[in-house]
């Protein structure tokens, strides 16, 4: 709406995300309410009538509307209609044409797409400057409560944590609701079948089939990459299990180089399948400037589809996986399904992902690690940066983050830990439930 309202035409918005995180659903919603009327054109199902209309007169905006107006049996109106170019990455000349189509005048246009920046999709096109992007992510926390009908819980923890006072009895409710997210995850056809069935089993066959969609996608559009795109893909849950969750590329085979392995980390996270965490030598100003482009660790981009993709089927009906983490009794190491949540939902709160990582060997002050770094939103001269340490247990040690507050005490603001217990305040630290990391 604040596009469509502002913009007044003058540049086309481009949606990306991952599949079947509802893209398509919400721009053709859009256009059914707030335009007089609209066309959807399916770049991924293109019948060869409506691919020789794009081929011929792409370029002549008046045979083209034409066309496309009695192709679809819906009458245009200057400045009334929208057409969205769904995903516009299997035709790169119709993004590439936006521009000038844009100039025109005439209608709104809307994009969406995945995979829009790997080289086989901008290859001898000129990207337009008229793109407007937005990011689309699985459904958060917030938009989990509302799909099971709860609008007011999420209100009450904003206030608590502007306050930084505890929730008290309301705590383990909420607490119980984020175990719920963390389970189903926020796409939206798994979150519909938890909502029509309440059951898990059917729930993790809805998340297999988004994975086996997203495992062809690989075979099908990842062509030279595919091989290291599906075993960078099929060992996520192996590297999240470490201590440290680096991705290391001795796993995928003996004398692995990341120059190697670059374009398949850069495929899967233009699919909007994983968010890729990078580590950075100095936590200042600029987080991108001092990052490590070979260090990084790769989580998935729904922790609801990695529960899925980490266990078998066998096990998750045989040993009651469900039932055992709603109920906190899961014998494995959580710390691999938390951190991916909290990566998740700092993402989607609009933070690129960093850490910092020290394996001094010689001065043990300097060895450290710190889950994630994010900056404060208006920077200043000095402490910029909020290191924080994520815990998904009750019984834990800070060593690194008291250790980090002290070397870099010139460019760290407030140190948080994300935890399973409720706000406090202690030594300067701020502790807050998992639940409150969208927030930050």
């Amino acid at each position: 709406m604040k596009w469509k309202n502002e913009k007044q035409g003058k540049t086309a918005l481009l949606l990306e995300g991952a599949r079947r995180i509802g893209k398509s659903y919400i721009v053709e919603d859009f256009g059914k309410n707030e335009y007089k009327s609209y066309i959807l054109v399916d770049f991924n199902d293109m019948e060869e009538e409506l691919l020789n209309i794009f081929e011929h007169y792409l370029s002549n905006r008046d045979e083209l509307f034409l066309r496309l107006s009695l192709h679809f049996g819906v009458k245009l109106y200057p400045r009334e209609s929208l057409i969205i170019f769904d995903e516009v990455q299997q035709y790169p000349k119709a993004r590439a044409a936006i521009k000038y189509l844009v100039q025109d005048g005439r209608f709104d246009y809307i994009e969406t797409g995945s995979l829009i920046s790997i080289k086989k999709n901008v290859t001898d096109i000129v990207i337009p400057s008229e793109e407007q992007r937005i990011e689309m992510f699985p459904m958060d926390f917030e938009e989990f409560l509302w799909a099971l009908g709860d609008d007011m819980t999420m209100d009450f923890v904003r206030r608590q944590f502007e306050r930084l006072e505890p929730l008290g009895p309301l705590h383990r409710k909420v607490m119980d609701y984020l175990r719920q997210y963390m389970i189903v995850g926020g796409m939206p056809q798994a979150v519909q079948t938890y909502i029509d069935t309440k059951d898990f089993d059917a729930v993790d066959e809805t998340k297999r089939g988004i994975l086996r969609l997203y495992r062809n996608d690989i075979g099908k559009y990842a062509t030279k990459a595919e091989t290291r795109v599906t075993s960078i893909f099929d060992e996520i849950p192996a590297q999240l299990q470490q201590h440290e969750k680096k991705f290391r590329l001795s796993a995928l085979r003996s004398g692995a180089r990341m120059r190697d392995y670059e374009e398949a980390f850069f495929w899967l996270d233009d699919a909007c399948v994983v968010n890729l965490c990078y580590n950075t030598t100095a936590p200042n100003i600029g987080l991108r400037l001092n990052r490590q482009r070979t260090t990084l660790k790769c989580y998935f981009g729904d922790t609801g589809l990695l529960i899925s993709h980490a266990f078998d089927e066998r096990i998750i009906a045989k040993e009651q996986l469900y039932r055992k983490l709603m109920l906190n009794k899961l014998e494995i190491n959580k710390g691999m399904l938390v951190e991916n949540l909290v990566a998740q939902m700092l993402r989607v709160s609009g933070h690129k992902l960093y850490f910092y990582s020290n394996p001094d060997r010689k001065v043990a002050e300097n060895r450290m690690e710190i889950d994630f770094l994010i900056p404060k939103p208006q920077l200043t001269n000095r402490h910029n940066i909020s290191p924080i340490e994520v815990k998904s247990t009750n019984r834990y040690t800070i060593t690194s983050l008291e250790k980090f507050r002290v070397k870099f005490a010139e460019q760290s603001t407030t140190p948080y830990v994300l935890h399973t217990s409720d706000v406090k305040m202690e030594n300067g630290i701020v502790f807050l439930p998992l639940y409150m990391t969208p927030l930050l």
